[in-house]
């Protein structure tokens, strides 16, 4: 039987994500239907439905009663509103348009993968992000888990790219600064913000280490792939071509901040319509939502136990006697008041928090059964430890770490003062197995295992058992002559070919 080339692997991989998908859409539909119910889990997903509703409809923009016309970012609604648009008013609709979307986010996890690591990763993290209940199970519900995944996913990758000067990998790119694919990189980072606005602050984390990069870095390749030898010839090393000229320390600087001013300009461009409704609406530039000081509220307040429980604004009901913006400003005065006032007790709630988030298995109620609980933790307790020896093994390489690991950092801190829940982490999961996947296809290799599936794809798809980044640099802007460099690394015999809550 022939070997399956990379392209084809990666396409069965994307059929079994979409064949799962669509088979968890239909049986959650048939669930509910059953049981004469909308929502699997209702609150928020009501909520956004009635928002969809009503941008499908050309209705306001707002969402209960008083009405709160800045509490949500339009991403999701309007995702849902073109659901409505094209299947109509039935959430089997919204299943099956995020089992796509499902889809495209492991194939995301692919290039991610074999951008910042090589093909052979990369198709095992899209196995493992295809096959994940989580992964599969979230994408049946109308919540903004799924669609923030592949948005996150989406932002990440461009990111990568301009990455590459870090290590000096892409050598021709640092003689100029990238403005079409940095702009490209704000306006994706400001897609995902509209879904979820947490992920804001990645722009100026990123733009900041890009700067410290272009300071401190070299134009030493650090060559990393998953179950190759680590001993590589300095000889091996790529090295400038001779005929470019590459700037210096303070070239490069310049060439960074152009490209961080060029992300900024993306992402304010992209959020510029946003922040001009709301300026008309509440005569502030709010970026985001006037959502935050009641969800940060929710986090600290004496009632508080790490878990959401919203009754406090109900029962509260400052909207009767305040504007949408005074709402928001009042909650956060109550929040940073209280915990300033109890500093012990804002800690322990961070951990508890952080229970919560890092937790292998559901923390509601509903989905606290013995064998749901196991099962999860069945699951998870690898993907973790994978993701330990992977991130373990990634130790030197800043750019790896940075878009596969710190992205699950990044919200778990966020939620040591929001609340935590496993909801928030999955979206970041998506990158992470990329270091799940470093650690098993590490272990396999030491002990010579075969992966089914995986045709003999070794770094970069090499037949030969070498990786090349010719494929990095062909194409890329800039002029010059480009040699195409290679890396010969030892790997392994592949036997079979390449592989809330």
């Amino acid at each position: 039987m022939p070997k399956l080339t990379v392209r084809q692997e990666v396409v069965w991989v994307l059929m079994l994500a979409l064949g799962l998908r669509i088979g968890a859409a239909l049986a959650v539909q048939s669930y509910l239907d059953n049981a004469g119910r909308d929502f699997l889990i209702p609150g928020d997903a009501g909520g956004y439905w009635e928002l969809g509703q009503k941008i499908a409809n050309g209705e306001p923009y707002s969402a209960h009663k008083p009405p709160r016309r800045v509490m949500r970012m339009p991403g999701y609604p309007a995702f849902l509103a073109l659901s409505i648009k094209l299947f109509g008013e039935r959430l089997i609709g919204v299943r099956l348009l995020q089992a796509v979307v499902g889809t495209i986010a492991c194939w995301f996890v692919f290039l991610l993968g074999r951008e910042l690591i090589d093909k052979r990763t990369g198709l095992v993290a899209a196995a493992l992000a295809a096959m994940m209940p989580t992964f599969v199970g979230f994408g049946a519900l109308a919540l903004t888990e799924t669609l923030f995944a592949a948005t996150l996913l989406g932002s990440l990758l461009p990111l990568a790219v301009l990455s590459r000067s870090w290590t000096g990998s892409g050598i021709s790119d640092v003689t100029r600064a990238r403005w079409p694919l940095a702009n490209l990189a704000g306006i994706s980072l400001a897609i995902a913000v509209y879904v979820r606005p947490s992920w804001l602050l990645v722009a100026p984390g990123f733009c900041v280490l890009h700067c410290l990069a272009a300071i401190f870095g070299g134009w030493r390749s650090k060559a990393s792939t998953t179950g190759a030898s680590d001993k590589v010839s300095t000889a091996q090393v790529p090295t400038p071509d001779s005929t470019q000229t590459l700037p210096g320390r303070k070239g490069r600087l310049q060439i960074a901040v152009l490209e961080s001013v060029a992300i900024f300009a993306g992402l304010s461009i992209a959020l510029l319509p946003w922040t001009l409704r709301n300026r008309a609406i509440t005569g502030h530039p709010i970026v985001t939502t006037l959502w935050v000081g009641p969800s940060l509220y929710d986090g600290l307040n004496p009632d508080a136990t790490g878990d959401s429980d919203m009754q406090f604004f109900e029962h509260d009901n400052l909207l009767r006697s305040m504007s949408e913006y005074e709402m928001d400003r009042e909650y956060r005065r109550r929040a940073w008041s209280f915990a300033g006032e109890n500093p012990g007790r804002a800690v322990s709630l961070g951990f508890a928090k952080l229970l919560r988030y890092w937790k292998p298995w559901p923390n509601a109620e509903q989905f606290r059964s013995w064998w749901m609980c196991g099962g999860m933790a069945a699951l998870y307790l690898p993907v973790f430890a994978g993701a330990i020896a992977g991130f373990w093994k990634q130790r030197r390489d800043l750019r790896c770490l940075l878009l596969t690991a710190v992205p699950v950092l990044y919200f778990a801190g966020i939620h040591t003062v929001f609340v935590g829940s496993l909801r928030y982490r999955l979206p970041a999961e998506y990158p992470l197995l990329i270091l799940t996947a470093v650690g098993l296809l590490a272990l396999t290799d030491r002990f010579h295992v075969s992966v089914p599936g995986l045709s003999g794809v070794s770094a970069t798809a090499g037949l030969s058992g070498s990786a090349t980044l010719s494929d990095r640099t062909a194409g890329q802007a800039g002029s010059g002559t480009h040699s195409v460099v290679s890396i010969s690394v030892a790997l392994p015999p592949l036997s079979h070919g390449g592989a809330t809550c």
